[in-house]
């Protein structure tokens, strides 16, 4: 790892060190199911500052992560976000990551107020809230 500021720059070579680097960075992961069960998608949130960072995996070649204020309802179709980059996992993981702790220099402002936490689809159709640490 490279340390630029407020920037770790990890090395991420396959998905696994990704997702290693997300869960070592604080991310919750939760797989929103269908109504019959079936994985739908692997989902990270790490709720941190004023701002919720989200990645969600639909497949290997098919991944989106976004940066949002922590104000938005529904992290998963949010009305406004601060960054957001699609792509295959590798390519998203490493930009992700590479986001500055706090929200983007120069880009919306937002308030000062601290998110506590948000809540993300669980199975069933059901919510779970994800408290911020």
């Amino acid at each position: 790892m490279t340390f630029s500021g407020d920037t770790i720059a990890a090395e991420i070579t396959d998905i696994e060190s990704g997702l290693q680097e997300l869960i070592h960075r604080g991310y919750q992961f939760v797989h929103p199911c269908d109504a019959t069960g079936e994985v739908m998608a692997v989902v990270g949130v790490r709720v941190h500052d004023n701002v919720v960072d989200v990645v969600r995996l639909n497949a290997e070649d098919d991944v989106v992560a976004t940066r949002m204020p922590g104000t938005e309802e529904d992290i998963l179709e949010p009305d406004v976000w601060l960054w957001r980059t699609t792509g295959d996992a590798v390519t998203v993981l490493t930009e992700l990551l590479a986001l500055p702790d706090e929200r983007i220099p120069g880009s919306l402002q937002l308030p000062e107020t601290a998110s506590k936490g948000c809540w993300v689809p669980g199975r069933g159709g059901t919510s779970k809230w994800l408290a911020a640490s």
